[in-house]
């Protein structure tokens, strides 16, 4: 009997199959010190104890997204060790803050199964929760992930694509517990601009552009335990499709958020993410720069000191976004990589 672990490949799953990943991970802050030498993030409620502490935290949260990279990273030897891509999320929400010396751990259950027309590969659809060590959940979200078939013979499942929403509704949006925003420091921040200074449809280049190297991706899919092929191992990969690695998802989408800062810098927390698509792939040695559009804004009920945002953010790759590239008829604009609808609790006046 074999003692490694191949992976799963596409006609492993099974719609309502359950898996419980392995190694729980505690978060430390050399986590946090590492995910902000990566990306650059600014945002000063997860930089600043003392920030935090004013606004009713007993410390600096981690940063949200960080979170949801180990959270993702337990899932990836038993869903997408195999994957070809992975192509979205929906319906994902932030539950509780995670801190240093919390203990993350992570279960999925497959919600969908979809064979693609080529025969060789299939969509997977999994709701995934992670949990701290007193078993609250903290994230909870769904991504759909193209994986490879073991025998392109096998029968494949009959067709079952679940339903997800287009947007967590506001209502269920969670604002952190026995906190305040008022008289949030803006000086602190860096950004005088709160929750009504922004405008449905206003929209935000954000400037700045970030090369990813070679050694920092590998280094973040290291740090998440992530082991998906594509991202780790060129002597694969170089017999490949692209010839090379691919930069992980989540990577993008961390960077995109950092980038953010410049034009949304009292973001403090991300709330939701609606929905996502890697819209094209990413490679060491590409830059990527990012602009926001303002979709929405909601008041949360029975808060008065901070308000939501629902911000969609594109992130290209060797394209300025003074034109804010994006969709269009069929498809996406030259260089854009990222497509990420989200919601972001920012403080009020």
């Amino acid at each position: 009997m074999t003692k490694t672990n191949p992976g799963n490949f596409f006609e492993d799953f099974k719609v309502g199959q359950v898996l419980h990943h392995a190694t729980p991970r505690t978060v430390s802050e050399g986590d946090t010190a590492l995910y902000q030498a990566l990306f650059g993030s600014r945002f000063v409620l997860q930089s600043s104890a003392e920030v935090a502490r004013k606004a009713g935290y007993a410390t600096a949260p981690v940063d949200d997204l960080l979170a949801f990279h180990i959270v993702f990273g337990k899932t990836v030897p038993d869903i997408s060790l195999n994957a070809v891509a992975n192509l979205g999320y929906a319906d994902c929400k932030f539950l509780k803050p995670v801190f240093p010396g919390d203990t993350l751990s992570t279960a999925s259950k497959v919600v969908g199964l979809k064979e693609n027309s080529n025969g060789e590969t299939g969509t997977v659809y999994v709701r995934s929760t992670g949990r701290n060590q007193t078993g609250e959940t903290v994230i909870d979200y769904v991504r759909w992930v193209m994986v490879r078939k073991r025998d392109m013979a096998a029968r494949a499942p009959e067709a079952d694509v679940p339903h997800l929403p287009a947007i967590v509704e506001p209502s269920h949006l969670v604002a952190p517990a026995r906190t305040s925003f008022k008289g949030f420091d803006t000086v602190a921040s860096g950004s005088p601009h709160l929750w009504e200074d922004y405008a449905v449809g206003e929209k935000i280049d954000h400037v700045d552009g970030v090369t990813i190297e070679e050694a920092e991706h590998m280094m973040a899919t290291r740090a998440y335990q992530n082991t998906a092929k594509v991202h780790f191992n060129q002597y694969t990969e170089g017999k490949g499709r692209f010839g090379r690695r691919l930069i992980y998802g989540g990577h993008v989408i961390s960077l995109a958020r950092a980038l953010s800062f410049n034009g949304l810098g009292n973001a403090i927390l991300i709330a939701a993410i609606n929905g996502g698509r890697h819209v094209a792939p990413c490679f060491a040695g590409d830059t990527v720069f990012a602009w926001s559009e303002v979709l929405a804004k909601s008041a949360l009920p029975k808060r008065e000191d901070i308000g939501a945002l629902r911000i969609r953010t594109i992130a290209t790759k060797d394209r300025v976004c003074a034109d804010f590239p994006g969709a269009k008829d069929k498809g996406y604009e030259d260089g854009v990589i990222l497509d990420l609808d989200y919601w972001v609790l920012m403080p009020r006046r």
